[in-house]
């Protein structure tokens, strides 16, 4: 199974797909990263593992199929990817980019979805005061964190939880699961719907 990385984050989970195709826990193979600036943490994080990088900029005022259209060229020219991974990529697909890879974009939030979609999950778990949170790798759809769930794991929420203690029992769990998922795809444990 061949996956593109696509990520505009400091590349937290992402060290952890690395380190696992270094271990040899992960046989999938790592075609590349995609991100949108040189500066990320992913960035640095892939090149230290002699992984090619592309940086597509975004424009100023560029839409997001145009964007999108440009990110799809770069997947394109590492290869014929089977699967995208969706590792802090911050921007928003436009539904032409979902119809092209339907089905093929991985994507990890940091909650329980259907429970707080959207870019404030950590903050919205405690304010709910849930006594549970954790992971939800999950499809890409047209929706905000709405697509078919591959793989979830809860952990505890402590009274005394803040924003960073939680989220660091979660991001414990994104590392841990996500190399798990990219292996399973490739051995064929795990299926996507077609």
């Amino acid at each position: 199974m061949n996956f593109v990385v696509l990520s505009s984050s400091r590349g937290t989970t992402l060290q952890a797909v690395l380190d696992a195709l270094h271990s040899g826990t992960l046989h999938a193979h790592c075609m590349g990263l995609v991100s949108d600036r040189a500066d990320r943490g992913c960035v640095e994080k892939a090149k230290k593992a002699g992984i090619p990088v592309t940086i597509v900029e975004k424009k100023k005022g560029e839409e997001r199929e145009a964007y999108d259209k440009r990110v799809d060229e770069a997947i394109r020219a590492m290869g014929d990817a089977d699967t995208l991974a969706a590792l802090g990529w911050m921007f928003l697909f436009s539904p032409w980019f979902i119809d092209t890879w339907r089905n093929r974009i991985l994507n990890v939030h940091p909650a329980l979805l259907p429970l707080h979609p959207g870019a404030h999950a950590i903050e919205e778990t405690l304010e709910a005061g849930d006594p549970e949170s954790g992971m939800t790798i999950h499809l890409i759809d047209e929706g905000i964190d709405t697509g078919p769930i591959v793989l979830q794991k809860t952990c505890e929420v402590k009274p005394d939880d803040t924003v960073e203690t939680l989220k660091e029992r979660i991001q414990a769990l994104e590392k841990e699961l996500y190399p798990k998922v990219l292996e399973q795809l490739h051995t064929g444990e795990l299926k996507l719907p077609s």
